[in-house]
């Protein structure tokens, strides 16, 4: 059986869904992460794109950066259409922006917000080439990164970790360019040269390059090469890094079986939220998670790539201690794949029962 040091998941990654009730006023919703760091929205009946907001970077209409989108920061998820105001106490507030509020709250909308919880505004972290700001979670594994590049090739950056992140997702925010995927489980060309994948596009991995990741990371820095997707010159960059916590988060791969009897994944947790991507061919990312509707064989997927609306096809089981594939389905099973997957183990810390759900 799974040990974890968490005893409540929810308390570090959780999900909030709500319905819209066309209000301009400023709405709180009370679920998922109280003071969560990194909000990741999307409208789940409409093509109104993914928005992500951080406590990094503020929670203001102009900071939104979209998970399917090269655009710059408030550029596609601009603050017109209602935007993610703060979190805290409130966990979630809606802000009306200057328009239809489509993005968050109008009427007839049904919506979905991911939450982790980081360490607020961060502090300054002089760790590598670069300097950097992290609000950073040990217990949770996970911190926000933001820096400015410079366009030289093999940087570090400080992460904040203090153990080697699994996981790394970055975006420049001030050009037009992709979201870069540093992922353990994608192995390394040319012996020291990790590969990566794109967030928003459905690219099988690439070989990459000492442009791109030139080096794995470490438990104290991630390095990136001098191409603007990652350290263009003079452009504040974002970087979500995330290490694996026994009994709650866990970055792993997986061979698809092509049957709908499909692959069974263990994490040792029971799976609140999983994203899955195929790495050997074209496929999109796809997010699952417990809310929506959140119960067996019903648990809907949304793209992480595209602006589309949830489906409702039948893909996936989440399990008392992993996740099982329900359809023979290029995107989920018959192929190789990398997820990323967070949840509760049944046992916390000293043997205390970990309040699953």
């Amino acid at each position: 059986m799974a040990y974890t040091t968490i005893n409540k998941g929810s308390s570090y990654m959780d999900t909030s869904i709500w319905s819209g009730n066309g209000s301009t006023s400023d709405r709180n919703i009370t679920s998922g992460v109280n003071g969560g760091d990194l909000v990741w929205t999307k409208r789940r009946n409409n093509t109104y794109p993914h928005i992500l907001f951080d406590s990094v970077r503020t929670f203001l209409g102009t900071k939104g950066i979209s998970s399917q989108d090269t655009s710059a920061e408030g550029t596609v998820a601009s603050e017109g259409n209602g935007f993610i105001g703060g979190t805290g106490d409130s966990f979630i507030t809606l802000k009306e922006g200057t328009g239809d509020i489509a993005y968050t709250n109008a009427t007839g909308g049904d919506y979905v917000a991911w939450n982790w919880k980081a360490n607020g505004a961060g502090s300054a972290n002089t760790d590598g080439d670069i300097n950097s700001t992290v609000s950073v979670n040990t217990t949770a594994g996970f911190s926000i990164v933001k820096y400015t590049g410079n366009a030289t090739a093999d940087q570090s950056i400080g992460h904040g970790l203090g153990v080697t992140p699994k996981m790394i997702i970055i975006k420049n925010l001030d050009a037009t360019a992709s979201w870069m995927i540093y992922h353990h489980s994608l192995g390394y060309n040319s012996g020291t040269i990790p590969r990566f994948l794109q967030l928003d596009n459905t690219n099988a991995q690439n070989n990459g390059g000492t442009n791109d990741f030139p080096a794995p990371p470490t438990s104290s820095v991630f390095k990136v090469g001098s191409y603007s997707t990652m350290n263009g010159s003079g452009n504040d960059i974002i970087a979500y890094c995330f290490e694996e916590v026994a009994g709650y988060s866990k970055f792993g791969s997986y061979t698809g079986n092509s049957n709908a009897d499909g692959t069974f994944v263990y994490t040792g947790f029971k799976p609140s939220w999983v994203m899955l991507k195929r790495t050997d061919s074209t496929s999109n990312w796809t997010v699952y998670d417990n809310k929506r509707l959140g119960y067996n064989v019903d648990n809907n997927g949304i793209l992480a790539n595209t602006s589309d609306a949830e489906y409702t096809d039948d893909r996936i089981d989440l399990l008392s201690n992993g996740f099982k594939l329900r359809a023979n389905h290029a995107e989920v099973n018959t192929g190789t794949y990398i997820y990323m997957a967070f949840g509760q183990t049944l046992v916390g810390t000293n043997n205390i029962p970990g309040n699953a759900r």
